[in-house]
């Protein structure tokens, strides 16, 4: 199913059905998806690259991103099942993995014809992908533009925009940064939950406070901090002015469950897996 039209930013890699078991309701999710989603609802042309299953979770997928125009032409629909996540709380509160099946994911490589499609991108971002770092080897190469989450997958190596994350340790955010900047990334950029982030450019580091938020859930929070910020460094915005829009676009997806705000599916409560 394609989207609406060309586009210039192209997300790669995961994709998942979250089940968040507390409240024993389901919602799309995935790194790269939710990327998209919110790339797409700040006005950016955005199409998915990734792989689903040719089950009922693998078309709910792609009905979440059509509906709100991310282009889907690029997915592949495997045989088999489509990835799924089960989320739950620890004991000190913290939302945990406690089950993961990369299913259709799994594997999954863009064809030749998607790669050639992919060095012509304004700009592209990396989710989940089990290749190594093949692709933004490649990418790189050709001079693309790219940004990944290194807590998803390592290596800083020709990013124009490294993400990555040091729990509340502001110290080691900015540690990590210089880290990711040695590596070779052409800007760091390190979360640190309620501690705020930091972003340096080798020229400069800022840093931002967390924006105030009464949080209901912080799944996706930080995927969307990444679209936002990958949007106003499009946009040509300072490393502060970056920093801020993230900031503010994270708080608001704290305020509901769920990557992106979506209508939530109840589960069965006999789960397949997990």
């Amino acid at each position: 199913m394609s989207g609406m039209g060309p586009f210039e930013i192209a997300t790669v890699g995961d994709n998942c059905i979250d089940r968040y078991l507390p409240v024993w309701q389901s919602a799309v999710g995935g790194n790269a998806v939710n990327v998209a989603v919110h790339l797409r609802g700040l006005g950016r042309r955005v199409g998915y690259f990734g792989a689903v299953g040719d089950d009922q979770d693998g078309r709910r997928v792609l009905g979440c991103l059509a509906a709100r125009g991310v282009d889907t032409g690029p997915v592949l629909v495997r045989p088999g099942r489509t990835a799924v996540t089960d989320l739950d709380i620890d004991a000190t509160g913290d939302r945990v993995i406690a089950f993961e099946d990369f299913g259709a994911c799994a594997g999954y490589r863009p064809p030749d014809a998607d790669r050639a499609r992919l060095r012509r991108m304004r700009h592209v971002h990396l989710g989940w992908l089990d290749d190594g770092g093949a692709l933004r080897r490649e990418l790189a190469a050709a001079g693309v533009s790219i940004s990944q989450d290194l807590a998803v997958n390592p290596g800083a190596e020709g990013l124009a925009i490294a993400f990555g994350s040091a729990g509340e340790d502001r110290g080691r955010a900015r540690q990590l940064a210089r880290e990711f900047l040695s590596q070779g990334a052409r800007i760091a950029v390190v979360t640190c939950g309620a501690r705020g982030s930091v972003a340096a450019d080798g020229a400069a580091m800022v840093e931002a406070d967390a924006a105030p938020v009464e949080v209901v859930d912080t799944t996706g929070a930080g995927d969307t901090f990444i679209a936002a910020f990958i949007d106003a460094h499009l946009a040509g915005g300072s490393l502060d002015a970056c920093l801020e829009a993230a900031r503010q676009a994270a708080a608001l997806t704290c305020r509901h469950v769920g990557g992106f705000a979506q209508d939530l599916q109840p589960l069965p409560r006999a789960l397949p897996d997990g």
